[in-house]
């Protein structure tokens, strides 16, 4: 679809978080975007000129609808960016973006510590089943960036601050590298969200959301987007994942995360200062082995994180307690206000272990070995999540 110019274009993103995208509704008036559950369009009365496999006009779901567009729109807005695509999930975008970007004998550079969905394409898929060379090094490391990366190097894949170790990333010097050896870069950046951090500002090739987490903010919706101002390639993503292997976002989606986004930049800001202020209670606290959180002085990223995270410093905190996996486990399960789940971005805090016996517990450093815990920070009151941290540490004795 041709891209429209956004009329907010370099005003807040407050004011684009609420305005970007919105329109009144033809029929009716209203001043929300109607959901349009429909799978199918009304086809133009001359088919010669139409292709069916292109996104060029609304025909079929797969090929776009409604709600995903005036999304894309808003996404693409929040990164400042010229165009966005939304898929079904932050794993679907990952995908489709790799998909479409690598074939048999290129080479990918991607962390040692990473997502385990990216982990799983890369250590197991892509290799094994397209020839793709795939290595993973230590991402904080420019140095060591800079070794991994020859010629034939297609791709350099970022994730920053990472998951689940909050380790933070150089975007700007991996970008210096990865650009001088012809190899493009790429950026998960769900920790940090659009809010505190653009990836496309330090020179990103493309950048994936999971809007699954913050940008959509309830737990109630899945979905994920590629962000880039490379429009030719993009077009490419539709085309060639979004349409030809289909992993399109449903209408419903579409409209649950839009509506979420309207909140997204108020709630990042209460979700930065509550986590800052429990990173600093759990540094204090006795018998927690480490913490993890790039607004902390003590994490080894401080210094980057304070550069390219320009609002905060996100809502995810790794840390560690004096304590075997079962007893972690009884810790979690003792917590009142926060809830034990997979996921993050929520409104609600969650709270997930990392088990000492994780396949990739060898890739993160030492002291993540033993007793460690990702916890994502919610919207309930900052004194309220720390007191039920601290029923919870005493009622497995720490």
């Amino acid at each position: 679809m041709a891209k429209k110019d956004n009329p907010y274009k370099g005003l807040g993103i407050n004011t684009q978080a609420i305005h970007t995208g919105t329109g009144y509704d033809a029929e009716t008036g209203a001043v929300r975007r109607p959901l349009h559950m429909a799978n199918s369009y009304k086809l133009p009365d001359d088919l010669s000129q139409v292709n069916y496999s292109s996104t060029d006009i609304l025909m079929y779901a797969r090929n776009g609808n409604a709600n995903q567009h005036w999304l894309e729109e808003k996404i693409a807005a929040l990164h400042d960016a010229d165009d966005a695509i939304v898929l079904a999930s932050g794993v679907g975008a990952l995908h489709a973006l790799f998909w479409t970007l690598l074939k048999t004998g290129d080479r990918v550079v991607y962390p040692n510590v990473s997502y385990m969905a990216v982990y799983r394409m890369f250590h197991e898929l892509f290799n094994r089943k397209f020839g793709v060379e795939t290595v993973m090094v230590d991402m904080t490391d420019t140095e060591a960036v800079k070794a991994a990366i020859t010629p034939g190097t297609r791709l350099v894949h970022i994730e920053t601050p990472d998951n689940p170790t909050n380790g933070v990333t150089d975007i700007e010097a991996i970008v210096k590298i990865a650009h001088e050896n012809g190899a493009l870069v790429s950026v998960d950046n769900t920790f940090a969200s659009p809010f505190n951090q653009k990836p496309l500002e330090y020179g990103a090739d493309f950048v994936v959301e999971s809007l699954t987490k913050y940008i959509n903010g309830h737990g109630d919706a899945q979905g994920g987007a590629i962000i880039s101002n490379d429009l030719e390639t993009m077009d490419r993503i539709r085309y060639e994942a979004q349409v030809n292997v289909g992993a399109v976002i449903s209408p419903f989606n579409a409209w649950q995360i839009f509506r979420g986004s309207v909140t997204f930049p108020l709630r990042m800001q209460k979700i930065n200062e509550s986590s800052m202020k429990i990173a600093q209670w759990l540094e204090l606290r006795d018998n927690v082995t480490f913490v993890s959180y790039p607004g902390l002085s003590s994490n080894s990223g401080y210094a980057i994180a304070k550069r390219q995270m320009k609002n905060g410093f996100g809502g995810v905190i790794s840390f560690g307690i004096n304590a075997d996996d079962k007893e972690v486990e009884r810790f979690c399960s003792a917590l009142q206000i926060i809830t034990f789940a997979v996921s993050l971005g929520h409104d609600e805090s969650l709270i997930f272990p990392q088990p000492s016996y994780d396949e990739r517990i060898d890739l993160y450093p030492e002291k993540f070995r033993k007793g460690f815990i990702r916890f994502s920070v919610g919207l309930e009151d900052v004194e309220d999540i720390i007191a039920d941290l601290d029923q919870a540490l005493k009622t497995i004795g720490l």
